[in-house]
């Protein structure tokens, strides 16, 4: 079957596949570390979980978007569904700190797996159909809202399950005692996320069509596999546009990453127990991932509103950077005010994040050729996970107050003050394709600017 989908079509998949792939990620956002700690894990162990989760997924990152270049969108998709599966199947029954330790790494490996076939195999689609100049933007906005409804809801269902189980403890105690003890009302969730898993494999195995490939051998795939990770590294090097847009995806990891390490314990204090900061953050989240659903909606208006794709991507981060600054102006403050300040300033993060997101991956698409697309995914997810990390472990150090929020803030702010510079308008992708078994030593990148990031769990 070698007839394009129609555009329409080819949307209405791609958002389906955003929807299960997900859903399931939102479903553990609030239980999971719960769940550790009553297996009788630490913090520290909890810590290393979630430490070998994000270095499994920056490992393997570019290697993994090669393999989806030269090999198949599909296959790589599906691998990380059942990736998906195996992890979170041992992280809800999980008893012992090296099985959950396998879990997450699993987990990292199909994080790494996942980011850029979806919206590759949706790209080229829509281009195959339409040409190089087929309108991207609304197809990329339509599948960042349903990630952050999927992520909205799950976190809503994962927070409250266990919340709901606990009001019947007889339930609980029943469901423990029939399982030996291998299923806890925490679990519930992250089971459910393992059951559509299966779901989503079905899906992308059935529904996601690709031009026929012409046959190799998995030498030839292995071959093919560095000379594209090499090609994505430089990236950033050829193409001024492309840097900038790999520097924001930097600036934002730093932003997510004060906000993720410290709402819970905000939420925790304001509370008074875990038990309630944890339901109090699963609705702070699914409030969160909402604005960032809507300002995915809202991009190609804003773009519009804007001028340009960049302008557009400059006013986003610039309504997230205010955000998050009057997160850390309100950190030491209590009172009904300061809450209310920084419940919108949350609100304002995401809603900014969202419709940075498909601004920046319209310019990203426009400038790199089918041969390398889903590797320079991978490689703005690579810079995200990295400065996540490295501001991380800094935001752990400082004292609590202020300082931690404030330096997320700064870095957002220093990716928005990069885009005041415009550009020339940006040329179309290449029509011309590599032969589907090798990859040429540098994914396509088209004209060069002398002048010159998207939103994941």
């Amino acid at each position: 079957m070698t007839r394009s989908l129609d555009p329409r079509t080819a949307r209405r998949r791609y958002v389906t596949v955003c929807v299960l792939f997900w859903l399931p990620a939102g479903l553990t956002i609030a239980p999971l570390i719960l769940l550790f700690t009553e297996r009788g894990m630490t913090i520290a162990a909890i810590a290393s979980f979630f430490a070998a989760h994000s270095l499994t997924a920056a490992a393997l990152e570019l290697p993994t978007g090669g393999l989806s270049d030269v090999l198949s969108r599909r296959a790589v998709l599906a691998a990380a569904g059942l990736l998906n599966l195996t992890a979170l199947t041992l992280q809800a029954l999980g008893t012992t700190a090296w099985v959950l330790t396998l879990g997450m790494t699993l987990m990292g490996a199909g994080r790494a797996l996942s980011s850029g076939p979806a919206e590759a195999w949706y790209v080229d689609t829509v281009q195959a159909h339409s040409g190089p100049s087929a309108e991207l933007r609304t197809g990329l906005a339509r599948g960042g809202s349903a990630t952050d409804a999927a992520l909205a809801i799950g976190t809503l269902l994962g927070g409250a399950l266990p919340w709901l189980l606990g009001l019947r403890p007889d339930v609980g105690a029943r469901l423990s005692e029939a399982t030996s003890g291998l299923v806890l009302p925490l679990s519930v969730p992250v089971l459910m996320g393992a059951g559509i898993e299966i779901a989503f494999v079905l899906y992308v195995l059935t529904a996601l069509r690709e031009p026929p490939r012409a046959r190799t051998t998995f030498r030839h795939v292995l071959r093919g596999v560095p000379a594209t990770v090499a090609g994505g590294l430089r990236l950033g090097g050829h193409d001024a546009l492309v840097r900038r847009v790999l520097l924001s995806a930097g600036a934002a990891g730093s932003a997510l990453a004060a906000i993720e390490l410290l709402t819970p314990g905000r939420a925790a204090a304001l509370t008074g127990t875990s038990e309630s900061g944890a339901v109090l953050f699963a609705v702070v989240a699914c409030a969160g991932f909402t604005c960032s659903a809507v300002g995915s909606h809202l991009a190609p208006l804003t773009a519009r509103l804007a001028g340009s794709g960049e302008r557009a991507v400059m006013v986003s981060l610039g309504i997230s950077t205010s955000g998050l600054l009057l997160l850390g102006a309100t950190a030491a403050s209590t009172g009904t005010f300061p809450m209310a300040l920084a419940a919108t300033g949350y609100g304002l993060v995401y809603l900014g994040f969202g419709a940075a997101g498909p601004s920046e991956n319209d310019l990203l698409h426009r400038r790199v050729s089918a041969s390398g697309r889903a590797t320079a995914l991978s490689v703005q997810s690579l810079a995200m996970q990295l400065a996540f990390a490295a501001t991380g472990l800094i935001v752990g150090i400082l004292p609590p107050g202020p300082l931690p929020w404030l330096l997320g803030g700064a870095a957002l702010l220093a990716g928005a003050l990069l885009w005041i510079h415009r550009s020339r308008p940006t040329p179309p992708t290449p029509t011309a394709t590599p032969r589907p078994h090798t990859v040429s030593s540098s994914p396509s990148i088209v004209g060069s600017e002398p002048h010159q990031p998207d939103a994941g769990q």
